[in-house]
C-alpha cells in the first residue's frame, strides 16, 4: 500500500487542513481534505481512503460521529482524532470509541509524519495477515467445515469416501461439537446434493407432534389438523433427513422409523394409505445408544438400521489445532456482520483459548468470539471482552499453559516449513519472541530466513 495510501483529512479550519495537506503531500501520500463530516462521507463512498485524520470538534457531525458513520461505509479505515490542547479526556474517550490514536493543535510535523507511516506500515501488516490467514483458511476447509488436526482430517476423509453410497449414517459427538455441519457435508459430497437437506432436532416436539413432523397427517386426525399435510419424510424425498437426538425418540416412533428405512414407505398421522419415499437418513446423537438398547428404551434393530457406518467427533479440547483457525474464521464472520473492524486476539486471549476446556465445544467459542467482536471497541479483542464466567480456565488434560503453547508454536512452525517472519505473523508475535521460544523448546528448523 505505501505511499499510494489515500488519507483524508477533515477539518472546518482551512488553515488546519491545508497545512496537513501540504505537509502530508510533500511527503509523498496522496490526500483528500474535507471541510466538514458530510463532506467527507461523500469522499469516502467515492474513494478508496483508508486513514482519515478528523477534528474532534465541527459544526454537523463531529470527529467521533464521522467516524462511526465512516465505518459503515469502509469498515476498516482507520481514524485519528485531532484535538485542541487541553481535550485529552475527550480523546482517550475518542479511542474507547474505535479511533486509533489522537494528535494535539497545534501539532509538529514530524510527528504527524512519523504516525502515518506507522499506520500505513501497520495497514500493511493488517492486510498481509488477513490475507495469510485466509489462505490458510482455506487450505483446512471442507464443505464449510474448518480443521486441520488429524483426527478431523480423517473424518474428512471418511465423509468424502461415505457420502458417495447409500449408506445411512450415525454421527456420534458432544452437544456444541458440530454434528449437523458434518451432516450436511455428507449432503453436499453425495449424489443427492441437488435435491432437500431437511433436519429435525427429535428432543424438541412431543411425541404426536414429532410423528406428525415426520410423517405427516391427514385432515382431521387430531384436533388442530385442519388439512392435510407432508411430514419431513415425505419433503426430503430423493434428498436427506437429518435426525438430530434420535436417542430422544420413543417407541411408537421408533416402529414407524424401522419402517421407513426397513421398507422405503411411510403412512400419515390418521392415514391407511402407504406412501413410497427415498430419503437418506443421517441421524445424531450425544448419547450412548448401545447403553439405551442394553436398557430397553431404544429399539436394538433400529440401532443397526441407523448405524450402518458411524462418525465419531471429538471434543473441541481433543483437537488443538483447530482453536486458532476456527476463531480466526469467526472473528472475521461476526466482524463483518456486526460492521465492525475487529483485526486481532490479543496474546493473552489467544493463550486462555488454548488453555480452555471448552465445554461447549465449536459452539461455545463460536458464541465467545461473537460476545468479544460485539464488546470489542478496538481492533482487538482483550480478555475483557469475553464472557466473564469463561475467565478461570484449568488446565486441560494435565497440560501446563506452556505446553500448549509449545505445542501450537510448533505446529505453526512446522505448517509454514520453518519460515519465521510467516510463523510469527500467524503467532501474532515478534520474530525475536519466536526466536526465544524456539530455544527454549530446543526446536530446530532446517532454514531461518534472514
Amino acid at each position: 500500500m505505501g505511499k499510494k495510501t489515500i488519507i483524508l483529512v477533515v477539518d472546518d479550519e482551512k488553515i488546519v487542513r491545508e497545512s496537513l495537506r501540504d505537509w502530508l503531500v510533500n511527503v509523498g501520500y496522496k490526500v483528500e481534505v474535507a471541510e466538514s463530516g458530510e463532506a467527507a462521507l461523500r469522499i469516502i463512498r467515492q474513494k478508496k481512503v483508508k486513514i482519515m485524520l478528523a477534528d474532534l470538534v465541527m459544526p454537523g457531525l463531529d470527529g467521533i460521529e464521522l467516524m462511526k458513520e465512516a465505518r459503515k461505509i469502509v469498515p476498516t479505515i482507520i481514524t485519528v482524532i485531532v484535538t485542541a490542547y487541553g481535550s485529552i479526556q475527550t480523546a482517550i474517550s475518542a479511542i474507547r470509541e474505535g479511533a486509533y490514536d489522537y494528535i494535539e493543535k497545534p501539532f509538529c510535523p514530524e510527528k504527524v509524519e512519523l504516525l502515518i507511516k506507522n499506520l500505513v506500515a501497520h495497514q500493511d501488516l493488517v492486510e498481509e495477515n488477513i490475507s495469510l490467514r485466509q489462505k490458510i483458511e482455506d487450505r483446512y476447509l471442507f464443505e464449510g467445515i474448518i480443521a486441520k488436526s488429524p483426527v478431523m482430517l480423517r473424518i474428512f476423509e471418511l465423509i468424502k469416501t461415505v457420502a458417495p453410497t447409500i449408506a445411512t449414517v450415525l454421527i456420534i459427538g458432544k452437544t456444541g461439537t458440530g454434528k449437523e455441519i458434518v451432516a450436511r457435508a455428507v449432503h453436499h459430497q453425495s449424489q443427492r446434493r441437488s435435491k432437500p437437506f431437511l433436519a429435525i432436532s427429535c428432543a424438541s416436539l412431543p411425541e404426536s407432534l414429532l410423528e406428525s413432523e415426520l410423517f405427516g397427517h391427514e385432515k382431521g386426525s387430531f384436533t388442530g389438523a385442519v388439512e392435510r399435510k407432508k411430514g419431513k419424510f415425505e419433503a426430503a424425498d430423493k434428498g436427506t433427513l437429518f435426525l438430530d437426538e434420535i436417542g430422544e425418540i420413543n417407541a411408537n416412533i421408533q416402529i414407524h422409523l424401522l419402517r421407513a428405512l426397513e421398507e422405503k414407505k411411510i403412512t400419515r398421522v390418521g392415514g391407511n394409505e402407504e406412501i413410497d419415499v427415498d430419503v437418506r437418513v443421517i441421524a445424531a446423537t450425544n448419547k450412548d445408544l448401545k447403553a439405551l438398547v442394553k436398557q430397553g428404551s431404544f429399539r436394538e434393530d433400529l440401532y443397526y438400521r441407523l448405524n450402518v457406518v458411524t462418525i465419531q467427533l471429538p471434543a473441541l479440547m481433543d483437537r488443538r489445532e483447530d482453536i486458532l483457525p476456527l476463531a480466526e474464521h469467526f472473528l472475521r464472520k461476526f466482524s463483518k456482520d456486526n460492521n465492525k473492524v475487529v483485526k486481532y486476539f490479543a496474546p493473552d486471549v489467544i493463550e486462555f483459548m488454548m488453555n480452555y476446556t471448552w465445554p461447549g465445544n465449536v459452539r461455545e467459542l463460536e458464541n465467545m468470539i461473537e460476545h468479544g467482536v460485539i464488546l470489542s471497541n478496538n481492533r482487538e479483542i482483550r480478555l475483557a471482552d469475553l464472557p466473564q464466567d469463561c475467565l478461570h480456565p484449568a488446565p486441560a488434560e494435565g497440560k501446563s499453559i506452556e505446553d500448549v503453547m509449545r505445542s501450537h508454536i510448533i505446529s505453526v512452525l512446522e505448517e509454514t516449513k520453518g519460515n519465521i517472519s510467516e510463523a510469527a505473523k500467524i503467532l501474532g508475535i515478534q520474530r525475536m519472541t519466536l526466536y526465544n521460544k524456539m530455544k527454549k523448546y530446543g526446536h530446530i528448523v532446517n532454514k531461518i530466513d534472514a
